[in-house]
């Protein structure tokens, strides 16, 4: 139950998150951008610290798994991601942009079984229709 319990965490982390993002963003009249590179550099700094012990693992790590990291979670994730979020929050609800744009684990489930050989079942399947029809109901009108 270990990765499940720490999967609600990180939406829960993600949830609050948003909103204090979208508040801050709107009482200082900041950029998305610039919301973005405080909130990026306040978590460089904590990460740096929490990761320290595992700095040297690095090196053995290959090129080819940084360059993943570095393009999946610094280009697509990181900076266009967050980019697109904060555009989103600062200019609407929290109610009608967090239920789509939590849809990631839509995209990763189907990345997952594209491109990664995982098994989409028929449970996991029925759960994303109806996780998308849920976003959905939410978001029109």
């Amino acid at each position: 139950m270990k990765p499940q319990l720490f999967a609600l965490l990180t939406a829960l982390a993600w949830g609050i998150g948003g909103y204090f993002e979208k508040k801050g963003l709107h009482l200082g009249h900041l950029y998305p951008q610039m919301g973005i590179t405080i909130r990026t550099s306040v978590a460089l700094v904590i990460l740096a610290f929490v990761s320290y012990p595992h700095w040297k693992s690095v090196p053995q790590a290959g090129i080819k798994s940084i360059l993943y990291l570095m393009v999946g979670g610094g280009v697509v994730a990181g900076a266009a991601g967050m980019l697109c979020f904060y555009v989103a929050i600062k200019s609407a609800p929290l109610s009608r942009v967090m239920p789509i744009a939590f849809t990631a684990p839509l995209f990763g489930a189907l990345m997952g079984a594209f491109f990664g050989g995982e098994q989409l079942g028929l449970k996991t399947i029925l759960g994303m229709v109806l996780t998308v029809g849920g976003i959905i109901l939410l978001t029109i009108g």
